[in-house]
């Protein structure tokens, strides 16, 4: 059984700009022991505009790490997120986490109270 995490915006910006040791352990570790990163294309672009020129290419060595997948916001995927509904950063990482049954990586777990009802299990960096 492959194993893997979907990391949603807040836990790339943490990465990012260097302000998490758990995301920096979780994607290094994700490397040693070949677990899948979900990386949904919403969430690239809703980093992107947070980070600074400086930051931006730390967001590249995530994106290009060979245990990295971005999910891109396709026809199906784009209706599934519809479907869930709140901001479509959020609902794609909720999407990729419910379809996969993996966990989703967060800095900010709170920000995903309308999707409790999703199954989904959120993995707080703290």
């Amino acid at each position: 059984m492959i194993d893997g995490r979907v990391l949603d915006a807040s836990a790339l910006i943490a990465f990012a700009r260097g302000t998490s040791l758990y995301a920096a352990a979780a994607v290094w570790t994700a490397v040693e022991e070949s677990i899948v990163l979900i990386v949904p294309s919403t969430a690239v672009a809703a980093t992107w505009t947070e980070l600074t020129d400086e930051q931006q290419p730390v967001l590249d060595v995530v994106l290009n790490l060979p245990v990295t997948v971005v999910d891109d916001l396709d026809q199906a995927r784009a209706r599934t997120v519809g479907q869930l509904g709140g901001p479509q950063a959020d609902a794609h990482a909720i999407a990729c986490a419910q379809q996969r049954r993996w966990p989703l990586l967060t800095a900010d777990p709170a920000h995903y109270a309308r999707h409790e009802q999703t199954g989904v299990d959120l993995e707080p960096m703290t």
